[in-house]
């Protein structure tokens, strides 16, 4: 398994010897957390449950809506709460999604730099794409692939090792960029290297265990390091 970087430092080196750069999408490139709350919350008021805050959302997030929900109602209602979830969800991701500091830059930063962008995400496609289309950013992608498209999950590293056979790379090339425990998993799984970005739905201390990775405070840190 190739060494993690254990440097900001280093940032110039990540760049210079990286060929792809794979993102996470919410709480990495994308920050939505008020539109999962808003639809949450909805959702429960619908099926009279009580409101629930918004560090819980943002702490619950990651892994996939069904997943999602299934913490926050009872059996008898996840397939309900699922619908009127979803159908909520694509008028509040419109109102409230927006661009995580930092990611725009980043996005261009690579693209004149002639680096492969992917998106690996946990999010159902269609929500994905509601996302990236909304903030303008689908352009800068080359390969754009969801967990439903695959039926697997973070932190399993089948998505990032689809996406790495994509295009024929060796995992040396590969660095993969994320807000959570499972985004560090996946990529220790996949055999790549990986960024941690504070900020997320996991904390510093969630990634303990995980050795020598970079973390940053913030995605300018990667192209103005």
């Amino acid at each position: 398994m190739p060494s993690f970087f254990t440097s900001l430092n280093l940032i110039m080196k990540l760049i210079d010897s990286k060929k792809i750069f794979i993102f996470d999408l919410d709480g990495t490139l994308v920050d939505a957390y008020r539109a999962i709350e808003d639809s949450l919350n909805y959702t429960r008021k619908k099926l009279d449950y009580p409101k629930i805050s918004y560090k819980k959302v943002k702490e619950s997030v990651g892994r996939g809506d069904k997943n999602f929900i299934k913490a926050f109602f009872k059996d008898k209602d996840i397939k309900k709460a699922l619908k009127i979830y979803r159908k909520h969800h694509k008028k509040s991701l419109l109102k409230y999604a927006k661009l995580k500091k930092g990611a725009l830059g980043l996005l261009n930063f690579l693209k004149k730099n002639k680096k492969i962008i992917a998106l690996a995400s946990n999010r159902p496609k269609v929500f994905t794409l509601l996302i990236l289309k909304k903030l303008s950013i689908k352009k800068y992608f080359d390969m754009i692939l969801c967990a439903d498209e695959i039926n697997s999950h973070k932190p399993s590293p089948k998505i990032l090792n689809n996406i790495i056979k994509k295009f024929s790379l060796d995992k040396k090339d590969v660095v993969y960029i994320g807000d959570m425990d499972i985004d560090l998993e996946a990529a220790k799984r996949a055999k790549v290297d990986a960024v941690f970005i504070k900020g997320g739905s996991s904390k510093v201390s969630d990634i303990k265990k995980y050795k020598d990775k970079i973390v940053i405070n913030s995605l300018e840190e990667i192209y103005d390091g």
